[in-house]
């Protein structure tokens, strides 16, 4: 066989090789002759050319008259040829593939070159045919499903299998190590160069940092975690409720079932992405009615998701003012919370770290999560000291840990903050009244109004007061058990 052929027997036979046509199919010699009759006829003109001038000195008038007669056929023949040769090319056409495939990844050069590279060796079948054919059968796998999605009218998201091997990437190592490279310490002559490409890829807005000066950031991390001046993010006075961060609205709106949109057409679970709700011994068939503190009628759990870009202000500060009484720490992957990712993989935040904070507004129940994500160094919670992240997997599903009793986060208060872009999750309980002033894809920042309580007018809150009433529902739950 042409595979266990030693080199240079291969390399013989392939210069000796002379193809005969008469062996070849018969759809091969249409192809043949609409190759070579150009050929022919060339050979032909050139004939009749050397005949004629053989014999010029004895028939030189009758010469000039052949000649013009042999003009005329010639134009009449080149004519006739190139009308056929149309045919000819599209029967060329039509079974070129069919009749020369099989000639040509079957002939000894071809054998030849594959061995020379040593695709034939095992160490090629293993290192190089076998990756092609897994590439393959992934490819079509992707196709086959993103067709099925189509038929059903569904999204294009990821199956189980892409899931399970975009996880299996080692992107926590990757934002490990990336956490290391954002801690040391740039020299200070390479920083305004450093740091302004990061600015003007991303679109940094320096002039509202503090300070402004690319030279005072010793390291990238610290550029990244840069404070802003006091009045560039003035909070709302008139509304309870403000975006906690800089960034752009990816979902919002009413949380109906147990499963929540993270984008529009991709869900995930509301007790994965909590836990079980062990903070309330209320009973109730369903998750959302377990976490409520008000009556289902008047009451409504709402959600929005806000994404961090890179070039964002990457400190996020409390909404409202409200009580956090239970933190749990999910140690899960670092998949990217981008935009697209986030509308291709089902259950995304349910998946990735992820810091939650669950307590109690004025309104009922109140949840604060910080989303973890690829090359997030770490995500810091100023007043949870004891909250590491990025950190090896833990068998545990989740840490817990129970927050000072009389421990409120104020409206606009700083919370922490991450080392790149990510998201922040706010799901909370709300009157039926209440309503987004927002659409999908619009940008925000800090202290602005995320919502309004329609048919109620506003006004500035008393902190005390509002402590009261939180008091309040938790004085009521103690009573109902």
């Amino acid at each position: 066989m042409a595979v266990f052929m030693p080199k240079y027997r291969l390399f013989s036979k392939a210069v000796a090789f002379k193809p005969n046509p008469r062996q070849w199919s018969t759809r091969w010699t249409i192809v043949q002759r609409s190759l070579y009759g150009s050929r022919q006829h060339q050979q032909q003109h050139q004939n009749s050319s050397s005949t004629n001038h053989h014999h010029q000195h004895h028939h030189q008038q009758q010469q000039h008259h052949q000649q013009q007669q042999q003009h005329q056929q010639h134009q009449q023949q080149y004519h006739h040829q190139s009308t056929t040769g149309k045919s000819r090319s599209k029967v060329y056409r039509k079974w070129s593939w069919k009749a020369g495939a099989g000639w040509t990844i079957l002939s000894v050069l071809d054998w030849w070159l594959l061995a020379a590279g040593g695709w034939l060796t095992w160490r090629g079948v293993f290192l190089r045919w076998t990756p092609i054919g897994l590439c393959m059968v992934v490819a079509a796998k992707w196709h086959l499903h993103n067709r099925d999605l189509d038929k059903k009218g569904l999204p294009r998201t990821a199956a189980k299998w892409q899931a399970k091997m975009y996880c299996s990437l080692p992107l926590r190592v990757m934002s490990r190590c990336w956490g290391w490279v954002a801690d040391r310490k740039v020299p200070k002559p390479a920083r305004p160069m450093l740091y302004g490409l990061y600015s003007t890829t991303f679109g940094v807005k320096m002039e509202e940092a503090e300070p402004a000066d690319f030279k005072e950031y010793k390291s990238l991390g610290a550029f990244f975690t840069r404070p802003l001046k006091e009045d560039a993010r003035p909070i709302d006075p008139k509304t309870c409720f403000v975006s906690p961060c800089d960034g752009r609205i990816l979902h919002f709106g009413v949380a109906n079932s147990n499963l929540i949109e993270q984008v529009k057409g991709v869900s995930y679970s509301l007790e994965a992405f909590l836990g079980p709700p062990t903070w309330c011994k209320k009973d109730a068939p369903e998750m959302i009615e377990k976490v409520k503190k008000k009556p289902s009628p008047d009451s409504v759990l709402y959600q929005c998701v806000i994404y961090l870009a890179p070039g964002d202000y990457h400190r996020f500060h409390s909404p409202t003012l409200w009580k956090p009484e239970l933190r749990r720490h999910f140690s899960g992957e670092l998949l990217s919370v981008s935009p697209k990712i986030a509308g291709w993989i089902p259950g995304l935040f349910c998946l990735n770290e992820r810091a939650v904070y669950i307590g109690k507004w004025k309104h009922g129940f109140f949840s604060y999560t910080a989303v973890g994500a690829t090359n997030v160094g770490s995500v810091e919670i100023f007043m949870d000291e004891k909250l590491k992240t990025n950190r090896p997997h833990k068998k545990k599903n989740f840490d817990e840990l129970e927050l000072p009793n009389d421990k409120y986060l104020e409206k606009g208060e700083l919370v922490g903050q991450f080392r790149m872009g990510s998201t922040i999750v706010l799901i909370f309980e709300a009157p039926k009244e209440f309503k987004f002033n927002l659409f999908p894809g619009q940008r925000v920042k800090v202290g602005e109004k995320l919502g309004t309580f329609e048919g109620v007018e506003e006004q500035e809150e008393n902190p005390e007061e509002v402590k009261r009433v939180i008091e309040s529902l938790c004085d009521s739950e103690v009573t109902a058990l």
